[in-house]
């Protein structure tokens, strides 16, 4: 299923490019960022590809959104984790939504799972190796704690939202008819 099977077309790589673009802009335009916590809603984007391209292509377009966005709107020193964070979220994305009827299971344990291993896991890492703090510290684990309280009922509700108004079979008969 992680496996780049199908052939992309130039109105393909325009939608993912547009879809990339989207997640910048939510991300570092429209986003909050502190030094610790990052609030921001470029998941909706990242639905949307997962629904249309697969694992694979949205955790493609994912670091590809993450090296744009660092390269245009650097708020921090960049780290490869972070790059890391996306293509998983990307993946995670790709593999609850693609080929898959869009149900409250699959977007809340979308939710959990990206809560659970980038904002709980991989991230604190991250930040603990970055900004030289020990990985127990309040400094790190206050602000994801509350993040993670906050915006999984959020992204859940989005996730499902999001995933049941794409008219996704019009949208991917569009992309693979049109040449």
């Amino acid at each position: 299923m992680l496996v780049m099977k199908k052939k992309i077309n130039a109105h393909m790589i325009t939608m993912l490019g547009l879809l990339i673009a989207l997640t910048v802009i939510l991300s570092r335009v429209l986003g909050f960022e502190w030094q610790f916590i990052k609030i921001s809603f470029d998941f909706v984007p990242k639905i949307i590809m997962g629904a249309l391209f697969g694992p694979v292509w949205t955790g493609v377009g994912a670091v590809a959104a993450d090296t744009i966005g660092m390269m245009l709107f650097a708020r921090a020193p960049f780290f490869p984790g972070f790059t890391l964070n996306a293509f998983i979220s990307g993946l995670l994305y790709g593999y609850f939504f693609y080929q898959k009827e869009v149900t409250w299971k699959n977007a809340i344990l979308c939710s959990l799972s990206i809560t659970i291993i980038v904002s709980l896991i991989l991230t604190p890492i991250w930040l603990a190796i970055m900004y030289n703090q020990p990985l127990t510290s309040w400094v790190i684990w206050g602000p994801r704690l509350v993040k993670a309280l906050v915006m999984f009922p959020v992204q859940s509700i989005l996730n499902y939202i999001v995933g049941r108004a794409l008219p996704l079979k019009r949208l991917k008969s569009y992309l693979l008819t049109i040449r």
